[in-house]
């Protein structure tokens, strides 16, 4: 049997976590969400790159990871199909902004003093600064760091390696090519290959519609094309996106 992964808070004890914290060392929070990635990927996909991503850092420098925030901001029809599909569970802005709160508030109550917050899911991002920004209001000993954006910005070059086919766009990244890469590098098991379709929106306007037309989101979910992805390509998006987690944390907390 494998024993606990030192880096995971939630397979720590209390003992191990206030010495950590009384280390200095940072403490990392993924925010994902529990979101419908096409018949092909989990719910969790959302949890399992963010966390997959900090313990990748973790083999770099000491650092802990906490309990993912498993439910996150209302899923958007043109970035992650809307909240039609079965199994989405999202929560409204002004409760994100405060469950994210008391979790960061609980986390400076255990000791940490520099604290990351690191977003997957996309509708997060407008929620993540203000909650770190009432956290640190209440907390002026601490420091946080807001990683809204998981992925640097590439250059041409990189491009071409995640997009041997061409790059489409991030717009249409949702359960297609970068995240089926990611999830066959950290969790292949629960790539479900069988059931892997490529699809499109008939329509993509570069504005929100409410209620969402039936031909802007996709019927399986799939914004594009995950046949496109590979284990390999994971293994690159994975370095790149721990080497700017890796960048923020050192640059910020002095490591």
């Amino acid at each position: 049997m494998s024993g606990p992964t030192p880096s995971l808070m939630e397979e720590m004890t209390w003992v191990e976590v206030r010495d950590a914290a009384a280390a200095g060392l940072p403490v990392v929070l993924p925010i994902g969400a529990t979101e419908q990635h096409g018949p092909h990927l989990p719910l969790n996909t959302d949890c399992v790159i963010p966390v997959g991503i900090a313990l990748e850092v973790s083999k770099r420098l000491p650092l802990v990871v906490a309990p993912p925030v498993r439910f996150g901001a209302k899923s958007r029809p043109l970035s992650g199909g809307g909240e039609t599909f079965p199994g989405t569970l999202s929560l409204r802005g002004p409760t994100l902004i405060e469950t994210l709160h008391q979790v960061l508030a609980a986390l400076v109550r255990s000791g940490f003093r520099r604290l990351c917050v690191q977003n997957w899911h996309y509708e997060n991002s407008g929620y993540l600064w203000e909650a770190c920004d009432m956290t640190a209001s209440e907390h002026p000993d601490a420091t946080f760091v807001v990683l809204d954006r998981p992925l640097p910005e590439f250059k041409s070059d990189q491009l071409a390696q995640l997009f041997p086919q061409g790059f489409p766009g991030w717009n249409v990244e949702h359960a297609a090519s970068m995240e089926t890469s990611l999830m066959l590098t950290l969790r292949p098991d629960l790539v479900r290959r069988d059931q892997m379709v490529d699809d499109a929106a008939e329509r993509r306007p570069t504005w929100e519609v409410i209620p969402a037309p039936d031909e802007i989101v996709p019927k399986s979910g799939v914004l594009w094309r995950p046949s496109e992805g590979s284990a390999e390509i994971g293994r690159l998006y994975l370095r790149w996106a721990a080497d700017r987690l890796e960048t923020a944390l050192r640059t910020e907390f002095a490591l």
